[in-house]
């Protein structure tokens, strides 16, 4: 098990209940494959610093977890899958 902050920037027109269930579905990813969630931190709705997928905002989570590379690449894929999600990234906190 590796450690690894995850943070993605969801749309911001999307529902409160809907931010929720994508919320809840990503961590359930995890979750499910072993993975310890160590903090999850919802910063909430920011101006991002340039415009993406035509929009000037977005809702940022940040996670940091345990887990095995084959639960980060699962997870990197489903992301990608996610058109509510507009942007990601994973990092290996033990290679910094």
């Amino acid at each position: 098990m590796r450690k690894y902050d995850v943070m993605y920037i969801i749309r911001p027109t999307l529902e409160l209940e809907a931010k929720k269930a994508l919320i809840a579905e990503l961590n359930l990813i995890l979750t499910t494959r072993g993975t310890t969630v160590l903090k999850v931190n919802e910063w909430g709705t920011r101006e991002l610093a340039y415009e993406i997928a035509d929009c000037k905002k977005g809702y940022y989570v940040l996670l940091e977890t345990e887990m095995s590379v084959e639960a980060k690449n699962e997870l990197d894929r489903v992301i990608r899958i996610k058109e509510d999600v507009i942007r990601h990234i994973i990092i290996n906190r033990e290679e910094m």
